[in-house]
C-alpha cells in the first residue's frame, strides 16, 4: 500500500511527530539548500568551497583554523577541502612565518575567478531559496535565524 500523501504547509496531514520539529525542518532545508545549489552552480563546487573560497577571499593570509570557525566546518576536515581547492589551483597554502604550526591560505587568481563565477548561481540559489517569503518575511527569517544561531553559537 503506497504511503498517504503529506504536506508541511498542514500538520494534520501527517501524524509523524518530526513533522512539527523545527530540528528536522532545518535539516529539510539544509537539503533543500544543497540540491538548489548543486542544479545552480553544479558539481564542481561544493557549498562548503564556496564557503571557504569566500572566505579566503575577503581574509587573505587566513590560518586554517580562523577559516574553518569562520565558515562554521569542523577544525578536524577542514584540511580535506582546502586539499581539494588547492589541488584545483583556487587556494594555496603555506605556513606562517611567526608560528611554523599555522597553515595560512589564500585564495589565487584562479581560485578568484571561480568564485566570480559561482558568485552569481549562488546568488540566485538564495533568491529560490526564499521565494516563497516576501520582503518583511525573507528579513524576518535571516534575523531569527540569527537569533538562533548566535544563541547557540555566541
Amino acid at each position: 500500500m503506497a504511503s498517504p500523501k503529506f504536506s508541511y504547509a498542514d500538520p494534520r496531514t501527517s501524524g509523524l511527530v518530526i513533522h512539527r520539529m523545527p530540528g528536522h525542518f532545518i535539516r529539510r532545508l539544509q537539503q533543500v539548500a544543497v540540491k538548489l545549489f548543486s542544479d545552480q552552480v553544479g558539481t564542481d563546487m561544493t557549498p562548503v568551497q564556496f564557503a571557504a573560497l569566500a572566505a579566503a577571499a575577503q581574509r587573505p593570509g587566513i590560518d586554517q583554523a580562523t577559516l574553518s570557525e569562520l565558515i562554521g566546518y569542523d577544525r578536524a576536515t577542514i584540511g580535506g577541502v582546502i586539499d581539494r581547492l588547492e589541488s584545483r589551483g583556487w587556494l594555496a597554502r603555506s605556513a606562517s612565518r611567526s608560528d611554523r604550526r599555522l597553515k595560512l591560505v589564500r585564495i589565487t587568481s584562479a581560485g578568484r575567478k571561480a568564485l566570480a563565477r559561482a558568485l552569481p548561481a549562488v546568488k540566485a540559489v538564495q533568491e529560490t531559496l526564499l521565494e516563497p517569503l516576501g520582503v518583511v518575511e525573507r528579513k524576518d527569517f535571516e534575523r531569527l535565524c540569527l537569533k538562533v544561531l548566535v544563541h547557540h553559537l555566541g
